[in-house]
């Protein structure tokens, strides 16, 4: 088993107050959970106005169609012109299964 995490930092840079980066930050969560039906959340930099930072996880068995995967996911979230990706970072955690 394999399970792919990414850190997505993003800009909002138009704009200018909390309720806003929630609602954009909400309306990003949702469409990605039901588009790719994969875990995400906002992990930190909760009181910045314009800058949110989000976790994702993935888990399968094919380290290559996951990276696949994140690399849609990160388009489809640049796509939405919602926020801009500053950052990312991606780590792949291979788990070995157990035998009985």
């Amino acid at each position: 088993m394999i399970v792919a995490a990414a850190r997505i930092t993003l800009m909002i840079p138009e704009n200018d107050s909390l309720k806003g980066k929630r609602k954009v930050v909400k309306s990003l969560m949702e469409k990605v959970r039901h588009r790719f039906d994969a875990a995400i959340a906002e992990v930190d930099s909760h009181d910045l106005w314009q800058r949110a930072v989000l976790g994702l996880a993935l888990v399968g068995n094919d380290s290559q169609h996951l990276n696949t995967r994140l690399s849609q996911i990160m388009k489809f979230i640049e796509n939405q012109h919602l926020a801009e990706i500053i950052d990312s970072h991606v780590e792949l955690c291979f788990l070995k299964s157990e035998t009985r």
